[in-house]
């Protein structure tokens, strides 16, 4: 990896409002953050690990699970509507060690394989994008999709395929992929110039169907697979 040096960054607000306390609550005997916070120590690229949280309660529970460092986040850039883009601009400005990349790990995508961030961070250095997203192809395209108008079953905006053209065998389309959030790293100078996280060279890093916890039955789900062990 020669002097490139990357930090991990692990969101952790605590305003959730789908499932309370969503990135402290136990799944599999352990905080949801626990999963995201071992899995960066695990990985042989990663400098340092930072959570960036609006709570005390919060950076405590982090704590011990590694030694990671605390970046207290403003509650104006903290709620439902604060972006990525104010999250990591504000890490940058207060984080003091030097660093070129940033990975962006999201605590609810816990169930990460092993090498995933390594094969990430490795695949970004070696290439010439701005930056990288984890994605996994989409068990149907999203060409096929529909939306209502006025009642009416149509194809997505700006598409223009009718009914029966959209009722063709999922081979005739595209395949199309979903963003995962097992890891997405960006370039700290070009977050600095351009004012923008992804840009418009973004690498696709393809791994396996991942799961996230966007809800309380994907919280149930993960933890009968977690007692499940599967």
């Amino acid at each position: 990896m020669g002097r490139n040096k990357i930090i991990a960054i692990i969101p952790a607000r605590s305003g959730s409002k789908s499932v309370k306390d969503k990135n402290i609550r136990e799944l599999g005997k352990k905080p949801l953050i626990a999963w995201s916070i071992e899995s960066c120590f695990k990985s042989k690229h990663i400098s340092k690990v930072y959570v960036s949280t609006d709570s005390i309660k919060y950076a405590k529970i982090a704590k011990q699970f590694g030694p990671v460092e605390i970046l207290l986040r403003p509650k104006r850039i903290s709620g439902d509507f604060s972006t990525d883009y104010q999250m990591i601009v504000h890490a940058i400005e207060n984080i003091k060690f030097n660093y070129d990349y940033i990975a962006h790990i999201r605590p609810t995508t816990p169930f990460r394989k092993k090498n995933d961030l390594n094969k990430a961070i490795k695949t970004f250095i070696k290439s010439k994008y701005n930056s990288l997203r984890s994605v996994h192809e989409m068990s149907e395209t999203s060409y096929k999709s529909l939306e209502i108008n006025n009642g009416s079953l149509k194809s997505l905006k700006n598409l223009k395929f009718t009914m029966d053209e959209l009722n063709a065998p999922r081979q005739k389309f595209n395949k199309t992929y979903y963003p995962n959030g097992v890891i997405d790293i960006f370039k700290k100078n070009f977050i600095i110039r351009n004012k923008l996280l992804f840009g418009n060279k973004v690498k696709a890093f393809k791994t396996s169907y991942t799961h996230e916890i966007d809800n309380k039955d994907d919280f149930n789900y993960l933890e009968y697979l977690c007692k499940k062990k599967l």
